[in-house]
């Protein structure tokens, strides 16, 4: 299985201050509180180091609390989430391993968060929007679909950020983790790389990350699995027909082509509809065909 990214931050030039208002904060004149909450940060991601032992305590304890308090991840291989979980592990994080200190940062509104189905790489991305009036904001993305593809029967051992993984929970955690740093990155440095030492000394003390990939299965893996990749050609029913064609894409379905005279002109000289297709409603035409 090949390491895929977490996550990838954006990158921009911007002058150095915050001030709160609200459509989000604005980057400007430097304020002394905020300039002070940002160098404590600052030292927090640069020094602080809890150790093994009280990062396991720490982080269990989070996905604890989120059990207790969710009220759509009621077990540890969820199968419903909310924003509202992304923000209260967000809280709960910055409380106990950064002082609170991105919370003060950012203001009572903090991080927007987001769901994601159209993510099938990377597991999570931190991004900074900037608004046509000159404030920013971060938003947080986590894909659900990389989550909620991983951990059936059968499958392999999972990593996210070189640390094993025995659940959906424990995934999340380690993905969320990782944007954490990015974000505070940002805030203190206007830049965050994921594959830069700074990152990862930070990810490694904080955290106990060892790497700044996941090995969670994706789409294109797990339909590879079943034989199918970009270029198969595959057949699938569709009302009471059984169709083939080939496949020109795996996203949280398969786009497949099939071949149409009254279909969209391509490139090859062809005509093909197009048609969405669950991947566990896919054949290789190879295979056994079904009963």
């Amino acid at each position: 299985m090949n390491s895929s990214p977490v996550a990838h931050s954006t990158r921009a030039s911007v002058t150095l201050s915050i001030e709160d208002g609200p459509e989000g904060f604005k980057l400007k004149t430097t304020t002394a509180g905020h300039g002070e909450a940002r160098h404590a940060l600052a030292r927090v991601l640069l020094t602080s180091d809890p150790g093994p032992a009280r990062i396991e305590r720490w982080t269990g304890d989070i996905g604890r609390r989120l059990l207790l308090a969710s009220r759509h991840v009621r077990e540890r291989n969820f199968t419903r989430i909310h924003v509202e979980d992304l923000s209260l592990l967000f809280a709960a994080y910055d409380e106990r391993f950064l002082n609170g200190l991105c919370g003060e940062l950012l203001g009572r509104d903090g991080p927007a968060f987001r769901l994601s189905g159209r993510m099938t790489r990377a597991a999570g991305k931190t991004t900074r929007l900037q608004h046509p009036d000159g404030t920013s904001s971060f938003e947080i993305a986590v894909a659900t679909s990389v989550l909620f593809d991983g951990f059936l029967a059968d499958d392999p051992a999972v990593t996210v950020c070189g640390l094993p993984c025995r659940d959906r929970l424990e995934a999340l955690q380690r993905v969320l983790e990782h944007e954490i740093v990015h974000l505070a990155e940002w805030l203190c440095w206007e830049v965050s790389h994921c594959g830069r030492a700074r990152f990862q000394g930070i990810a490694s003390r904080l955290f106990l990350h060892r790497a700044h990939t996941h090995q969670l299965i994706t789409r294109s893996e797990r339909a590879a699995k079943l034989g199918v990749k970009v270029g198969t050609r595959v057949s699938f029913r569709y009302r009471d027909r059984r169709l083939t064609g080939r496949v020109n894409r795996i996203t949280k379905r398969a786009t497949v082509l099939v071949d149409d005279p009254a279909g969209e002109l391509w490139p090859d000289g062809r005509r093909y509809v197009r048609y969405y297709v669950p991947l566990g409603k896919l054949r290789p035409v190879s295979a056994r065909p079904w009963s």
